[in-house]
């Protein structure tokens, strides 16, 4: 029974942009099993679909879990999403997830000016206007504290020989914009945090990387471990930082890649496995 739920998170209303998947999705499982209400919002409604499915099957002891299309780059849409929120008693946390990295992402020169615009429209108003509803939503439901999380990423902290310029870009900007109104809000109780994930070990790395054994050694050598982090291990981060326990934790930039950004070089040896116990493995 939902009102037997002694989670983390028990009574609290969440929204999660991006949560069709990847760490979106991982996020949503964790919130619903600590006992949540979660709206999982994306852009695509059979994924989401697919995804709330996923979520429903394994916690089915799940308090609430709903989900609605919203395209962040629109504020209507964000506007209309967080307000949806009111009737269960408004927010209380946010996670700002949903983000994009194009292809035609390049360097300095070849980074199509629509390219730039698409990813800045996504990546930091996406942001922004999650943020700003957010604390529309706090003061209107008269919150006293509430928890706004935003993914940025390793590369808004170190320079990456790849170009994508554009992404880099606009993840800087969600550091800075998490940090200065974390400082605006702190008196309001409103906690802005933002989370920097290394590249992840997703279908979508591996169907880009492929059979490339040097292209894939380029990147997994920077890692200590030897490999690439799981989606799971960034929730686990997103959800401390929605839960009470992290009421004193404002304005951090965490930092989950498994010591990457701190390696002057790495060790030798073969990589250490990805974790896959239950706890923090998600799979059907």
């Amino acid at each position: 029974m939902a009102s037997e739920n002694k989670g983390r998170l028990a009574g609290k209303n969440a929204i999660i942009t991006g949560g069709a998947g990847g760490i979106g999705l991982e996020t949503s499982i964790l919130f619903a099993r600590e006992g949540a209400n979660v709206l999982m919002v994306d852009i695509s409604a059979p994924a989401l679909e697919k995804a709330k499915a996923k979520v429903l099957q394994l916690v089915p002891q799940a308090s609430r879990v709903e989900t609605r299309v919203c395209d962040v780059s629109k504020e209507d849409d964000v506007k209309a999403t967080v307000e949806s929120l009111d009737s269960w008693g408004g927010l209380d946390v946010i996670f700002n997830n949903a983000g994009i990295m194009h292809a035609r992402d390049d360097d300095a020169v070849g980074t199509p000016e629509e390219i730039w615009d698409l990813t800045m429209s996504i990546n930091v108003k996406g942001v922004w206007y999650g943020c700003k509803h957010a604390v529309l939503s706090l003061r209107r439901n008269k919150k006293t504290k509430g928890s706004i999380i935003n993914t940025a990423s390793v590369v808004a902290l170190v320079g990456s020989a790849t170009p994508q310029l554009a992404y880099t870009a606009s993840k800087g900007a969600v550091l800075a914009l998490t940090r200065e109104l974390a400082i605006v809000h702190a008196r309001e109780g409103f906690r802005f945090n933002s989370l920097c994930p290394a590249p992840l070990n997703t279908p979508l790395l591996q169907d880009w990387l492929g059979d490339d054994v040097p292209k894939r050694m380029r990147r997994e050598v920077h890692f200590p471990a030897g490999r690439f982090g799981e989606a799971i291990e960034q929730a686990q981060a997103v959800l401390f930082l929605a839960s009470d326990e992290a009421g004193f934790v404002n304005g951090h930039d965490m930092v989950v890649d498994g010591g990457m950004t701190k390696a002057y070089v790495t060790p030798e040896g073969p990589p250490l496995p990805a974790p896959t116990n239950n706890a923090l493995k998600n799979e059907l």
